[in-house]
């Protein structure tokens, strides 16, 4: 196996621990576990587990990105918002949800994690003001700046996700209070974020 195999082998064991047991249960003896070698192979190729850590979670979150960017629907911009609204709170992306939570706190004493969080919060809050804009340039959302409401949308996301982790607030559908959350910010009615409207 060359260098560049190993070390995706490496990464992919990595990703994959990362999404069964979560971001802090990548460590190096569990990766080296994964793969079937030694620690000291995997401490070879990959010389920092911080750095090891931070790709991990980046890797993961950007292709739940692309995949959100990419089921979205050839709609409107509201409607494209309410999809990706409903997207985002499925219960079935709690595993990346836990890579999420566990990286804002891991961030904390991993300096390139606490990088690459920022930058995929970034790149998350640039597609919802992006959707924000557009709805804004057709007339279906009234103008004003996309950033602040992406920000709050963004919030919004996060802290429901990150709440139904624990199971928080049990027999709350959360999706239509935020969606009825979203209307009000976008100041739109709440219908026009469903499939079906024009």
């Amino acid at each position: 196996m060359s260098a560049d195999q190993r070390r995706e082998q490496i990464a992919g064991a990595a990703r994959e621990i990362a999404l069964a047991e979560g971001l802090d249960a990548v460590t190096l003896r569990a990766v080296a576990a994964r793969v079937g070698v030694a620690s000291g192979l995997v401490a070879h190729y990959i010389p920092s587990m911080d750095d090891l850590i931070a790709d991990t979670f980046f890797d993961i979150v950007s292709a739940e990105l692309d995949e959100v960017r990419a089921l979205l629907p050839d709609a409107a911009a509201s409607v494209r918002i309410g999809a990706l609204l409903r997207t985002t709170l499925d219960p079935a992306r709690r595993d990346v949800t836990l890579v999420w939570v566990q990286a804002w706190a891991l961030g904390t004493r991993n300096t390139p994690l606490a990088e690459r969080v920022r930058a995929a919060m970034d790149a998350w809050r640039a597609v919802i003001a992006e959707e924000v804009a557009r709805g804004m340039a057709d007339g279906a959302i009234p103008a004003g700046d996309p950033e602040p409401l992406a920000w709050h949308l963004l919030a919004m996301i996060d802290g429901l996700s990150a709440h139904a982790l624990v199971g928080w607030g049990p027999g709350i559908e959360p999706v239509a209070p935020v969606l009825r959350a979203a209307a009000g910010l976008l100041r739109v009615d709440a219908e026009t974020l469903s499939p079906g409207s024009p």
